[in-house]
């Protein structure tokens, strides 16, 4: 087998596992991605065949919401009819409960369990103290030089191991046809598919610890099918996984169909009633004296609502890195991390600047995170290291106890602690934006390329009028003692808070030459009255923290206001957030409490995404269930907004709801397993009890209520346009990759139509556009 062929055959195996993302980027993604050139039914009936396990809610989640009255009985009449199932709806409810998938036998565990032991050890991120030697080799030559010390293979010195991962896979994969061979590398793949997506991640995503330890899966397999061949020959052969049987998977399947239609269905019509009594209410023209700017983020819509009602503020909908294609450079620790959507290139990175007059007080602030830096170094070292660590736990066991009572009963201490840490670098420093093109010119960003970043937003919002003070709002969750606290970040931040990019557009803004640029090339004329400013909105207690340290004199007043008004809406945000009239209090220790497996609830409901001007949905409660993207088609004559809209945050959005919908259906395939016995390995990752697979998903607590009710309600996402029609079928006739992902239900789409009086129709295959009704 040649080396061409042999890397043809991992590629296409590669297919069937998505990315495992680290736990200090954790970005939610659809875990079979590699599947969405088929349609969602065959999608999971493949992907499962390798994986095992079902990919459809249980009766159990069915029968919880059609107690809790989620489905429209006619709807589901209607779709039971069409497949000829003809009895009554709890007669099928029942044998949905009856028919629940069993456990698989995992036929290769003593195998898993070795492979896994030697990806630990080669992987690790800087947790280990003692790394394993010869790492910069890459794995197969590291492992290949030190498996005969493992006693568990039984291999001697004189055990002669191939050279190459190449060579052993030849050997091993001698005898089979090239579809035999990408079959087997797809369930060796499948068999461990948190490490061999984190393999993945790091090859594609080329970090730093991949140039310092590469690892493939050519390696992977190698080493995975060598000891296979060695030590348990059966577990070379395909194992067959067990599935519903295809009448239970019918079944399931149109519940499934049922529910969204009915959670559709109710959505429209509530939109379809805002707007008439939009139509008939009276026209108020008027600038606000605050436009805030949040993110599309589902948690960004309780908010919204409560700032919109004090008064005279307005809010828009953007996706959260606001348009700059952007890395982050922490000050103190020199680390850069994205800060855009994966699925762009970062153009730029955003370094911080000294505010002039503030040297002084930026020299201090690295000054103390460098202390504190060291001694968190010190301490790790100290219970690390196997000559200290028994001496250092014995005399450190009473000062570690206080310090757990004291985090426990004073959580609101902590908060505050952690707050000024948080915001002082804000306080002090301005970002500065570089280029990533060259080194040479990396201070030279060009006018019109900070004209394009600023017109970008305003245009993709269809913003046309300007108040004295703009807030664009980042977000970023707060929460202890959470090694999954980066999925409750900015995804469109790659999972890191959004402030940055947040505060680095409103510098960009505020700029003299931008606005005059945007004045006389493109007529979007800014007050000289208005000034912007970056904000970060604390999901998990809805705080919202304001970055004024330059806000000039003329607007000192105005935001002084906003900060009052602003405390007094997070608190009834909160409040109605966790239903409790001391909900700042709850959420306070929530986020603060080092053994809360529940910080916050993140985007756990999501089920629509809306991409429209927020009159059309303002005043509505949503329940915290829809991305809200402002657009104003009027602005948008040739599309190109929107085309850059469903291109990117609809994609985007996709991906968050697959990442939960899995993480819900089958938590222990898809999600995370349950935080309370999780253990984190290399920095990177986690895993179950002492061992085992990477967890992909969300973790159990942040979908289910409990371990048998579930919070987040696996729908596929709905996604509600306003727009000419005609714009919509354009924009997909362009883009394959959309017009695939619509086609194969991974995304249903509606269009309400202001040409044909905002009348909304709903895709259907092969293009065809129903149009949607609301009378009985």
């Amino acid at each position: 087998m040649s080396n061409q062929s042999l890397h043809d055959c991992i590629e296409q195996a590669s297919s069937i596992i998505g990315k495992t993302w680290p736990l200090y980027g954790f970005v939610t993604s659809n875990p079979l991605s590699g599947y969405e050139a088929l349609d969602f039914q065959h999608a999971i009936q493949e992907a499962t065949k390798y994986i095992g396990g079902a990919a459809l809610p249980t009766g159990t989640m069915f029968r919880e919401a059609w107690e809790n009255g989620e489905f429209d009985v006619d709807i589901l009449q209607e779709i039971l009819v069409e497949a000829d199932f003809f009895q009554d709806q709890e007669h099928y409810l029942k044998v949905l409960e009856s028919a629940e998938a069993k456990p698989i036998y995992n036929s290769t565990q003593l195998l898993d369990r070795i492979v896994t032991k030697w990806l630990c050890a080669f992987m690790d991120e800087g947790m280990a103290e003692w790394e394993m030697p010869g790492r910069s080799k890459g794995f197969f030559a590291s492992w290949r030089r030190l498996a005969i010390y493992d006693q568990e293979l039984g291999f001697s010195a004189m055990t002669k191991i191939p050279e190459t991962a190449e060579e052993a896979l030849t050997i091993v994969l001698d005898g089979y046809s090239y579809e035999e061979r990408i079959d087997l590398c797809k369930y060796h793949i499948a068999a461990l598919p948190g490490w061999t997506g984190y393999i993945k991640y790091r090859v594609t995503e080329g970090s730093l610890w991949q140039q310092k330890c590469p690892v493939t899966l050519k390696d992977y397999l190698a080493v995975r099918l060598w000891i296979a061949k060695h030590l348990c020959a059966e577990a070379i052969a395909a194992p067959t996984a067990v599935q519903l049987p295809s009448e239970s998977f019918k079944l399931h399947y149109i519940w499934l169909k049922a529910w969204e239609k009915s959670w559709q269905h109710q959505m429209t019509a509530r939109l379809t009633k805002n707007l008439t009594e939009l139509e008939t209410a009276p026209k108020i023209e008027r600038t606000p004296a605050v436009q805030m700017v949040f993110c599309i983020d589902t948690r960004s819509e309780l908010i919204r609502r409560h700032i919109e009602a004090k008064g005279d503020y307005e809010t828009f909908g953007y996706a959260g890195f606001f348009g700059i294609a952007t890395d982050y450079q922490d000050q103190t620790s020199g680390l850069i991390r994205k800060s855009c959507p994966p699925i762009l290139s970062s153009a730029y990175t955003i370094y911080e600047t000294p505010i002039p007059g503030k040297i002084a007080e930026v020299t201090n602030f690295q000054r103390q995170k460098g202390h504190q830096k060291f001694a968190d170094f010190l301490t790790t070292r100290m219970k690390n290291m196997l000559p200290s660590a028994f001496g250092y736990v014995e005399g450190a066991g009473l000062f570690y106890g206080c310090s757990l009572l004291w985090r426990t009963v004073f959580t609101r201490f902590f908060k505050g602690f952690k707050s000024m840490s948080a915001d002082a670098q804000e306080a002090i420093c301005r970002p500065d934006l570089h280029s990533n093109s060259s080194e040479e010119n990396k201070n030279n960003i060009t006018l019109d390329e900070k004209v394009a970043i600023v017109r970008s937003a305003f245009v993709l919002l269809g913003w046309q009028k300007f108040a004295p003070l703009v807030v664009f709002t980042g977000h970023g969750s707060h929460s202890a003692n959470n090694p999954f606290g980066s999925s409750l970040d900015c995804g469109a931040c790659a999972a890191s808070p959004g402030r940055h990019n947040a505060r680095m557009l409103a510098s960009l803004a505020n700029m003299p030459e931008v606005r005059n640029a945007l004045r006389e090339q493109f007529g979007i004329d800014i007050p000289m009255t208005t000034f912007f400013i970056g904000a970060e909105h604390n999901t998990a207690t809805d705080d919202i923290v304001l970055f004024d340290a330059e806000v000039p004199e003329s607007h000192r007043q105005l935001t002084k206001r906003l900060k009052a008004d602003l405390s007094e809406m997070s608190h009834s945000a909160i409040s109605e957030r966790l239903g409790h009239k001391n909900g700042a209090k709850i959420a306070l220790k929530k986020s603060e409490n080092w053994a809360e497996t529940r910080p916050e609830w993140g985007l756990a409901g999501n089920a629509g995404f809306i991409v429209a001007p927020r009159s059309i949905t303002k005043d509505m409660n949503l329940g915290g269930r829809c991305f809200l993207h402002s657009y104003d088609w009027q602005m948008d004559e040739e599309g190109l907004s929107l085309e850059m809209i469903m291109q990117g945050p609809m994609v985007v959005t996709q991906w968050i709801n697959n990442h939960y919908y899995f993480s819900t259906v089958n938590n222990e395939k898809f999600g995370g397993g349950s935080k309370i016995t999780h253990n984190v390995t290399g920095k990177f990752g986690v895993v179950q009890g002492n061992g085992g697979d990477l967890k992909t998903g969300l973790p159990l607590q942040s979908v289910n209520r409990s371990d048998k009710s579930i919070f987040h309600q696996p729908l596929r996402l709905s996604v509600i346009i306003q727009s000419p029609l005609q714009r919509i079928k354009n924009i997909l006739l362009k883009n394959n990759q959309l017009q695939q992902l619509i086609d194969n239900e991974w995304i249903y789409l509606m269009v309400m139509d202001p040409l044909s009086n905002n009348e909304i129709r709903q895709y259907d295959k092969n293009g065809a556009w129903l149009l949607v009704s609301h009378e009985k």
